[in-house]
């Protein structure tokens, strides 16, 4: 299964490409994006071999990389949403974002991730997905929330403590019909 692409009131959502290797490069190189996420950001080499092994990868059907992009500006890279293994490796399945810092505040993140939610349910099939988060990271803390996963526990990444958070599909299924 091809990743499909999602129009929101504002952003378009589409499958991550090598065409998005240099502004996800630039916005990784920003100490206060990644101030929160482990990686190799600090070693050119490393991060470029990283960065292109992500884009470049299959994590199996319905799973990957979207970039955001805004409507009106369909060039600026604003960001992107993940639902990949987690970490990398699973068994779980996780759901993340990382945005640029002009797209901070805005609420793109959470617009942008909720297509995907509703991707990972009702067209990947999944049972559950995940979100670690870094205790200090109020602002994803805040999006994961707003896009309707719970709380689970708390645990660790390494020396940092993080919030863990989930959702099943019965979660997803009982929030959808509470909206309609």
């Amino acid at each position: 299964m091809s990743l499909p692409r999602f129009e929101t009131e504002r952003l378009l959502v589409q499958p991550r490409s090598m065409r998005d290797f240099e502004a996800c490069l630039a916005m990784d190189r920003d100490p206060d994006v990644t101030r929160y996420i482990p990686g190799p950001w600090n070693d050119a080499a490393q991060h470029e071999r990283f960065l292109s092994e992500r884009i470049q990868m299959s994590f199996g059907s319905g799973l990957g990389y979207w970039s955001i992009f805004p409507k009106d500006r369909p060039d600026q890279f604003l960001g992107w949403i993940l639902l990949i293994p987690y970490d990398g490796a699973g068994p779980e399945i996780e759901i993340g974002w990382r945005l640029n810092r002009l797209a901070w505040g805005k609420g793109y993140a959470s617009e942008a991730a909720r297509p995907i939610v509703a991707h990972a349910f009702r067209t990947a099939g999944l049972s559950r997905i995940v979100a670690d988060i870094d205790a200090a990271n109020s602002r994803s803390t805040h999006v994961a929330e707003k896009i309707g996963l719970r709380l689970v526990g708390h645990g660790r990444q390494g020396d940092v403590a993080c919030k863990c958070y989930a959702m099943t599909r019965d979660d997803f299924s009982s929030a959808t019909r509470q909206e309609a």
